[in-house]
């Protein structure tokens, strides 16, 4: 029969110096459950771009003092997902690196399309976002999975003196029609993609005809390619996102952002 199986004998094993550690661990557990009780989280918004009802989701660290402008990435959902999907795979790092996410939704959750899905629609989404935190304008940066990655590239080039840097994976322009709008760029805008060597949708040629284009135009472009890996995210989200960040991190703006109103010009 073990030494404490009865309410005496747990009276007698209970020795007054193990009272305080206990109370220190209850207390311990107690705290840890409330810092992720009242931990930052994720939030839905919605506002009005070109007369339409948008919607979004933002992410604010608690870490960042109420008056430190930080940085801000803007996440680009890939096809079929929204937002929320790739904000949650980024929330830890952002706390982390104190960096404010937003993460808009395509109209259409299966297409980024310029028309509707324009560089005004993040404008608004930024603009909005900098009401609720002061925001380092000169470190906007774009992230894009997928679809999403196709539409930051783009956006990178027409957009090259709002957004500081952009960092993708999984995605590469595929045809010469998208190829066609690097010569837009008013800056040589650096980029990151982070490739699979087995990417079913994004096959190598693409890749370096992506990267060919870039360069060409001299933009400064870094493509890192993971071996056997194939077109999903999940499982190399943590590692890329932090090699993505320090890539990120690295680069702002030599002065304020312009934005060059894309949908009124064309």
């Amino acid at each position: 029969m073990n030494a404490c199986t009865s309410v005496e004998a747990d009276r007698k094993c209970t020795h007054p110096a193990s009272a305080p550690r206990l109370l220190e661990l209850v207390t311990l557990i107690a705290c840890v459950f409330s810092a992720h009780a009242t931990a930052a989280a994720p939030s839905r918004e919605t506002i009005d771009s070109a007369g339409a009802k948008r919607s979004y989701y933002i992410y604010v660290p608690d870490s960042l003092a109420a008056s430190t402008p930080a940085p801000l990435l803007v996440l680009l959902h890939g096809s079929g997902q929204n937002g929320a999907a790739l904000m949650r795979e980024w929330t830890e790092l952002a706390a982390d690196k104190g960096i404010v996410l937003v993460a808009p939704n395509a109209l259409d959750n299966l297409y980024w399309r310029l028309r509707s899905d324009g560089p005004t629609f993040l404008r608004d989404v930024i603009t909005a976002t900098a009401s609720r935190h002061p925001i380092d304008a000169r470190r906007t940066y774009l992230f894009g999975l997928s679809g999403g990655a196709v539409y930051a590239l783009t956006l990178s080039v027409l957009e090259s003196e709002y957004f500081a840097a952009t960092a993708v994976f999984a995605g590469a322009w595929r045809d010469d029609a998208s190829l066609a709008v690097v010569p837009l760029a008013r800056r040589k805008i650096p980029v990151a993609i982070f490739i699979g060597d087995r990417d079913e949708f994004f096959p190598m040629n693409t890749v370096k005809a992506t990267e060919a284009a870039l360069k060409e135009a001299g933009h400064p472009v870094f493509v890192t390619v993971l071996k056997r890996q194939d077109h999903s995210y999940a499982g190399v989200a943590r590692s890329v996102n932090r090699e993505a960040w320090n890539f990120l991190a690295a680069i702002r703006l030599e002065s304020e952002p312009i934005f060059q109103s894309y949908e009124q010009n064309h």
